[in-house]
This record gives C-alpha cells, structure tokens and sequence, in this order.
C-alpha cells in the first residue's frame, strides 16, 4: 500500500515542475509542493539504489548506496551554496543528523518495541557522529565570535573534510568485513529490477531531484518569512526531515515488521554517514561554487553532543523499547523548541 501511494505521487513531481515555470504561484506554494515531491524522489532513489546493489556486490553497491541515498540533501545543499545560504546549508546537515539519531531512531523504537540491538555496529556509529562533532569545533569556535563564512575557515573546513572521507573509507571497510556474510551474493535468482533499469531509474530521479530542489531552495526564504518561522529552522527541521523521508519510512517500516536491530542499524548508520560522508562532500564540493565553511553555531554543536550524549545513554545495554522510543522522540522535541528559540545568525 505503501509502496503504490509513493509511486503514484511520483506524478506530483511534473506538476511541480510545470507550474514553477508555467504557472508563477505563490513561492509558498512552489516550497510546499517541493518538499512533497522530494518524498517519493527519495524513495524512487533508495528503491533503486538496493535494487541496483542486488548486481553488483557489497562493494560497489555500498558505494552506490552512500552515494545516490543521500542525494536529494546533497543536492539541496550545494544548491542552497549556489545561492550564498550557508546558514540553511550548514542547519539542513546538522538536522538531518539529529533527526536520523533522534526521531527516526525513536520512531523505529516505538514501532518496534522490545528487541536487541548490534551494540557494537551502534557505538560504532556513535564513535564517528562523536568524533565528528569534536573536530566540528575547529572551524566553528572561531566563528562564534566573528564571520563564520571567512576563508580561512573554510580551508580549516576543507582539511578536516579530508580527514573525515579517509575515516569514513577505512571504516566502511571494516563494517563490510564484519558483516561480509550479511553481503555476500546467495546464489538465488535476482527477481528486483535489471542493472540498466536501476541505474537508469537513479540518474533520471537524481537529475528530477536537482530540478525539484533548486525550487525548493528558491522558495525557502518566502516561505519561511510567510510563515513566521526562521530560515535555520525551516532548514534543520523541515528540509532535513524531506531530505531524509525515504529512510525515515523505511526505517520505521521496517521495525514495525518486527526487525528492529535492523532499523536501528538504518537510522544510526544514516546519521554517521551523513556526519563524516555527505558534510565533508558538502564542504569539498562547495568549493567548484563557493568555500563553504563548517562553522556551525553554539545550538548545533550543542545539539549535535546532547543529542549524541541522550541517545548513548538511553540504549547503553542495547535492548529496545518503546518507552526509549519515547525518550528519544522527547528528546528530538527539546533540539526542535531549541532551533526554533536560536532563530537565524
């Protein structure tokens, strides 16, 4: 049911797209109907990347997962570059990674209810949004009382970005090894989509998704003005929540079914890979456009340490429950009131 309300809302992608050129609606409207249509454009992206992995190995296909699973963000991000808001980049990264530690995670956890967790695959993950959140600190103290966008911050953002795409290759790596068996090829006929379906899916969504994010980005100040709300909040809350939807469902589903260590192991991994994958690919890539720095603000280094801090705490013995789905989702609460209060720089 699921599945054919998502292809079916495919169809709202054209319209979207017709009406910003065709029509001129209100740019309020063109931010709604954009965010709407990234919904099923994450999903038609993760469907066909799991399909195109099917073929081509725990190697490339973990490459083609990390790659086109979080494309709708990245794409939003270097967009929202393009357009000098480097508040609503650095705000829809670090949301998207509170959001998958806390409301995705406690979300799953309360579909799920009790259950057992891979402890050592989560403080795996715990390790590097931790890490990352440490070396974060580098580009963003300097920045909080002065410009945040110098270039001089923005090379201290480039080298560190370096440092965490060479941590994030070898410890890829070393999951893929350790769960090898979970990979390997079983020998049973391939019944999902072909290899030339699948890649062809990806590269049509991601060029759609390009056309329906730069809508998004474009209409993100009117909308946030309209509705009273600040652009880091629209940002960190909404666009980080719309970028992540298909993994936030899919998570949530998959819990619901019974396999929460394997729901957990979708939002922490998300949320590690957005932390040491997609921020510095953000940060590297920025500089074809313009040097974006990591210098993020007081409320999101804090954020991103309480969140991390609360979630460790709450599943320290690695067991599940939906009252520490609860916690979590109360948690996600308290950063959504703080980013609302913090307002924009």
């Amino acid at each position: 049911m699921v599945r054919r309300a998502l292809f079916a809302s495919l169809a709202l992608t054209p319209v979207t797209i017709a009406l910003h050129y065709l029509a001129h609606l209100p740019e309020t409207v063109e931010f709604v109907l954009a965010a709407l249509s990234l919904i099923p454009l994450a999903w038609l992206i993760g469907e066909a990347t799991e399909h195109a992995a099917e073929h081509t190995g725990p190697g490339i296909g973990g490459f083609l997962n990390a790659t086109f699973g979080n494309a709708p963000e990245l794409i939003i991000a270097l967009i929202a570059v393009n357009e000098g808001l480097t508040e609503v980049v650095r705000g829809s990264l670090v949301g998207s990674v509170i959001g998958n530690l806390l409301l995705v995670l406690g979300a799953a956890l309360f579909a799920g209810g009790q259950g057992a967790l891979d402890r050592h695959s989560s403080f795996l993950s715990f390790g590097l949004i931790g890490f990352a959140t440490l070396l974060f600190l580098l580009p963003s103290i300097p920045a909080w009382d002065g410009d945040p966008d110098t270039d001089g911050l923005a090379q201290v953002s480039a080298a560190i970005s370096i440092v965490f795409l060479v941590v994030y290759v070898a410890v890829t790596w070393y999951s893929l090894r350790r769960h090898h068996t979970l990979h390997i090829a079983s020998g049973q006929e391939i019944v999902g989509w072909s290899l030339r379906a699948a890649l062809g899916a990806l590269a049509v969504a991601t060029v759609v998704t390009a056309l329906v994010a730069e809508i998004l980005v474009g209409s993100l100040e009117a909308f946030s003005e309209k509705v009273g709300l600040s652009e880091f909040f629209v940002a960190a809350v909404i666009v980080a929540i719309v970028g992540n939807a298909a993994e936030h469902g899919g998570a949530i589903v998959v819990a619901y079914r019974g396999k929460i260590a394997l729901a957990a192991e979708i939002a922490l991994a998300s949320a590690a890979q957005v932390a040491v994958f997609l921020i510095p690919a953000v940060a590297l890539l920025s500089w074809l456009i313009e040097p974006l720095s990591l210098s993020f603000r007081p409320v999101e280094i804090a954020a991103l340490a309480g969140g991390l801090l609360f979630t460790v705490v709450v599943l320290f013995d690695g067991r599940s429950s939906r009252f520490r789905g609860v916690l979590l989702l109360a948690g996600y609460a308290v950063v959504v009131v703080a980013f609302y209060l913090a307002g924009d720089r």
